[in-house]
């Protein structure tokens, strides 16, 4: 890991803000790679077992569905600078996972495999509290998106994707964007509009 060290920092100083001591971090060096995607490249394919986590760099990942019937694609998450990713549900619980995880624009991770974090997890218990942290985000967003879906208007979705990937417009096809909200092209650019409006 020793070429990655700015990677590695940038890592530590965002575990550092949830919490974990630096002593604990470093128990964890010796166990993440780095890797460069390709727009378009999979970080994980339908079928199958999710074993790493990733945590972004920078780029944009995207996970969706597609409908096995019309072959349409649905987009479910995004993730962006700083963020973790994975397959969440497939990774959690060592499954095959049902949806793509892919790379929207070129992008780079660090990553650590399943198994090099249940030997933190046995190590420490800030890496215990890291999993804990790791399964609720989770659920965390799978609630807020069900919820958003049902409860909240795609304007108001719009906007707290804003909040959350203040930088994703610039670099993700905006087709990506109607998919996630739901909705169609042409009504995205109305609240686009309404929003540069107020």
């Amino acid at each position: 890991m020793s070429d990655n060290i700015d990677e590695i920092e940038l890592l530590k100083s965002a575990l550092g803000a949830s919490g974990m001591k630096p002593e604990a971090f470093d128990l964890s060096i010796p166990y993440w790679s780095i890797k460069q995607y390709k727009k378009g490249e999979f970080y994980n394919e339908y079928k199958n077992v999710c074993k790493h986590l990733g945590f972004v760099i920078n780029g944009v990942f995207r996970i969706y569905r597609v409908n096995s019937e019309t072959g349409e694609e649905k987009n479910m998450l995004f993730f962006t600078n700083h963020q973790f990713v994975a397959s969440y549900k497939s990774f959690l619980a060592q499954t095959a996972c049902d949806y793509y995880t892919e790379a929207v624009v070129d992008s780079t991770i660090l990553y650590i495999h399943i198994d090099h974090l249940n030997t933190l997890y046995e190590q420490s218990h800030q890496w215990e509290r890291f999993g804990r942290l790791v399964a609720e985000k989770a659920f965390h967003e799978v609630m807020v998106n069900t919820e958003g879906f049902l409860f909240k208007t795609p304007e108001d979705r719009y906007r707290e994707m804003l909040e959350k990937h203040p930088d994703i417009f610039n670099a993700v096809p905006l087709y990506h964007i109607a998919s996630y909200l739901g909705i169609q092209g042409p009504s995205l650019s109305r609240i686009r509009k309404r929003m540069v409006g107020k």
